[in-house]
Protein backbone atom coordinates (compact mmCIF):
# COMPACT_ATOMS: atom_id res chain seq x y z
CA UNK A 1 0.00 0.00 0.00
CA UNK A 2 2.84 2.41 0.83
CA UNK A 3 4.55 1.69 -2.48
CA UNK A 4 1.31 2.49 -4.31
CA UNK A 5 1.07 5.82 -2.47
CA UNK A 6 4.65 6.65 -3.40
CA UNK A 7 3.96 5.71 -7.02
CA UNK A 8 0.79 7.88 -7.09
CA UNK A 9 2.77 10.76 -5.56
CA UNK A 10 5.47 10.45 -8.23
CA UNK A 11 2.96 10.30 -11.08
CA UNK A 12 1.04 13.28 -9.66
CA UNK A 13 4.22 15.37 -9.35
CA UNK A 14 5.49 14.52 -12.84
CA UNK A 15 2.16 15.33 -14.49
CA UNK A 16 1.80 18.55 -12.47
CA UNK A 17 5.30 19.77 -13.32
CA UNK A 18 4.84 19.27 -17.05
CA UNK A 19 1.33 20.69 -16.88
CA UNK A 20 2.79 23.81 -15.24
CA UNK A 21 5.29 24.17 -18.09
CA UNK A 22 2.49 23.96 -20.67
CA UNK A 23 0.36 26.45 -18.71
CA UNK A 24 3.37 28.76 -18.57
CA UNK A 25 3.58 28.60 -22.37
CA UNK A 26 -0.06 29.73 -22.65
CA UNK A 27 0.53 32.46 -20.06
CA UNK A 28 3.75 33.68 -21.70
CA UNK A 29 1.91 33.97 -25.01
CA UNK A 30 -0.97 35.88 -23.37
CA UNK A 31 1.32 38.51 -21.86
CA UNK A 32 3.61 38.58 -24.92
CA UNK A 33 6.67 37.83 -22.86
CA UNK A 34 10.19 38.13 -24.26
CA UNK A 35 10.68 34.75 -25.93
CA UNK A 36 14.43 35.37 -26.25
CA UNK A 37 14.68 35.06 -22.48
CA UNK A 38 16.44 31.78 -21.50
CA UNK A 39 13.53 30.74 -19.24
CA UNK A 40 11.03 31.29 -22.07
CA UNK A 41 13.28 29.33 -24.42
CA UNK A 42 13.20 26.40 -21.98
CA UNK A 43 9.38 26.50 -21.85
CA UNK A 44 9.12 26.62 -25.65
CA UNK A 45 11.62 23.80 -26.19
CA UNK A 46 9.97 21.60 -23.55
CA UNK A 47 6.54 21.94 -25.17
CA UNK A 48 7.30 22.39 -28.88
CA UNK A 49 7.41 18.71 -29.92
CA UNK A 50 3.64 18.48 -29.32
CA UNK A 51 2.49 22.09 -29.52
CA UNK A 52 4.30 22.80 -32.83
CA UNK A 53 2.40 20.22 -34.88
CA UNK A 54 -0.81 20.90 -32.95
CA UNK A 55 -0.65 24.58 -33.95
CA UNK A 56 -1.11 23.58 -37.60
CA UNK A 57 -4.52 22.17 -36.66
CA UNK A 58 -5.50 24.62 -33.89
CA UNK A 59 -4.50 28.20 -34.71
CA UNK A 60 -4.28 30.83 -31.98
CA UNK A 61 -7.30 32.97 -31.20
CA UNK A 62 -5.83 36.43 -30.74
CA UNK A 63 -3.21 36.10 -28.00
CA UNK A 64 -4.66 32.81 -26.73
CA UNK A 65 -2.50 29.87 -27.77
CA UNK A 66 -5.32 27.33 -28.25
CA UNK A 67 -2.95 24.51 -29.21
CA UNK A 68 -1.10 24.81 -25.90
CA UNK A 69 -4.36 25.15 -23.97
CA UNK A 70 -5.80 22.01 -25.58
CA UNK A 71 -2.52 20.20 -24.90
CA UNK A 72 -2.72 21.25 -21.23
CA UNK A 73 -6.27 19.87 -21.02
CA UNK A 74 -5.13 16.61 -22.62
CA UNK A 75 -2.29 16.29 -20.09
CA UNK A 76 -4.74 16.91 -17.22
CA UNK A 77 -7.15 14.29 -18.62
CA UNK A 78 -4.35 11.73 -19.06
CA UNK A 79 -3.31 12.37 -15.47
CA UNK A 80 -6.87 11.68 -14.32
CA UNK A 81 -7.02 8.45 -16.34
CA UNK A 82 -3.66 7.18 -15.05
CA UNK A 83 -4.53 7.94 -11.43
CA UNK A 84 -8.01 6.40 -11.84
CA UNK A 85 -6.48 3.23 -13.31
CA UNK A 86 -4.03 2.96 -10.42
CA UNK A 87 -6.83 3.48 -7.88
CA UNK A 88 -9.08 1.08 -9.84
CA UNK A 89 -11.84 3.68 -9.94
CA UNK A 90 -14.40 3.34 -12.73
CA UNK A 91 -14.57 6.31 -15.06
CA UNK A 92 -16.20 7.47 -18.29
CA UNK A 93 -15.44 10.17 -20.87
CA UNK A 94 -17.52 12.84 -19.11
CA UNK A 95 -15.79 12.16 -15.79
CA UNK A 96 -12.38 12.37 -17.46
CA UNK A 97 -13.20 15.66 -19.17
CA UNK A 98 -14.69 17.25 -16.05
CA UNK A 99 -11.92 16.04 -13.73
CA UNK A 100 -9.30 17.07 -16.29
CA UNK A 101 -10.83 20.55 -16.52
CA UNK A 102 -10.89 20.89 -12.74
CA UNK A 103 -7.29 19.66 -12.55
CA UNK A 104 -6.26 22.23 -15.16
CA UNK A 105 -7.97 25.12 -13.34
CA UNK A 106 -6.43 24.07 -10.01
CA UNK A 107 -3.01 23.91 -11.63
CA UNK A 108 -3.51 27.39 -13.12
CA UNK A 109 -4.22 28.71 -9.61
CA UNK A 110 -1.12 26.92 -8.32
CA UNK A 111 1.25 28.20 -11.00
CA UNK A 112 0.04 31.79 -10.54
CA UNK A 113 0.56 31.42 -6.78
CA UNK A 114 4.07 29.97 -7.21
CA UNK A 115 5.10 32.65 -9.72
CA UNK A 116 3.90 35.38 -7.35
CA UNK A 117 5.81 33.86 -4.43
CA UNK A 118 8.93 33.38 -6.56
CA UNK A 119 8.73 36.98 -7.77
CA UNK A 120 8.39 38.24 -4.20
CA UNK A 121 11.40 36.22 -3.03
CA UNK A 122 13.50 37.30 -6.02
CA UNK A 123 12.63 40.96 -5.37
CA UNK A 124 14.16 40.64 -1.90
CA UNK A 125 17.40 38.96 -2.94
CA UNK A 126 18.16 39.91 -6.54
CA UNK A 127 20.96 42.32 -7.32
CA UNK A 128 20.58 43.79 -10.77
CA UNK A 129 19.10 42.18 -13.86
CA UNK A 130 17.96 38.58 -13.59
CA UNK A 131 16.28 36.90 -16.61
CA UNK A 132 13.98 34.81 -14.41
CA UNK A 133 12.89 37.88 -12.47
CA UNK A 134 12.23 39.72 -15.74
CA UNK A 135 9.90 36.95 -16.94
CA UNK A 136 8.13 36.80 -13.56
CA UNK A 137 7.54 40.55 -13.81
CA UNK A 138 6.15 40.20 -17.34
CA UNK A 139 3.81 37.43 -16.19
CA UNK A 140 2.50 39.09 -13.03
CA UNK A 141 2.48 42.79 -13.85
CA UNK A 142 -0.84 42.65 -15.82
CA UNK A 143 -2.53 41.29 -12.66
CA UNK A 144 -0.74 43.54 -10.18
CA UNK A 145 -1.08 46.89 -12.00
CA UNK A 146 -4.89 47.19 -11.52
CA UNK A 147 -4.49 46.42 -7.80
CA UNK A 148 -1.79 49.10 -7.50
CA UNK A 149 -4.21 51.65 -8.96
CA UNK A 150 -6.59 50.92 -6.08
CA UNK A 151 -3.98 50.35 -3.36
CA UNK A 152 -0.83 52.31 -4.23
CA UNK A 153 2.48 51.47 -2.55
CA UNK A 154 2.58 52.96 0.96
CA UNK A 155 5.89 53.98 2.46
CA UNK A 156 7.80 51.93 -0.09
CA UNK A 157 5.73 48.83 0.69
CA UNK A 158 3.81 47.34 -2.26
CA UNK A 159 0.85 45.34 -0.97
CA UNK A 160 -0.50 44.43 -4.42
CA UNK A 161 1.16 41.01 -4.41
CA UNK A 162 -0.26 40.15 -0.99
CA UNK A 163 -3.74 41.28 -2.07
CA UNK A 164 -3.54 39.14 -5.22
CA UNK A 165 -2.32 36.06 -3.29
CA UNK A 166 -5.19 36.45 -0.79
CA UNK A 167 -7.69 36.91 -3.64
CA UNK A 168 -6.38 33.80 -5.42
CA UNK A 169 -6.60 31.75 -2.24
CA UNK A 170 -10.15 33.03 -1.61
CA UNK A 171 -11.23 32.10 -5.16
CA UNK A 172 -9.63 28.67 -4.93
CA UNK A 173 -11.38 27.92 -1.63
CA UNK A 174 -14.65 29.29 -3.01
CA UNK A 175 -14.43 27.11 -6.14
CA UNK A 176 -12.85 23.93 -4.79
CA UNK A 177 -13.38 23.86 -1.04
CA UNK A 178 -10.92 24.19 1.79
CA UNK A 179 -7.83 22.88 0.05
CA UNK A 180 -4.73 25.03 0.34
CA UNK A 181 -1.97 25.41 -2.29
Amino acid sequence: MASQSAFVFLIDILFNLYLMVVILRVWLQLVRADFYNPFCQFVVKATHPVVGPLRRVLPAIGRLDTASLVFALVIACVKVVVLALIAKVPFDALFILMAGGITLVKEIFSIVFYVLILRAILSWVSQGYNPIEAVMAQLTEPMLAPIRRIIPPMGGLDLSMLVLIIALQFLKILLFGGSMF
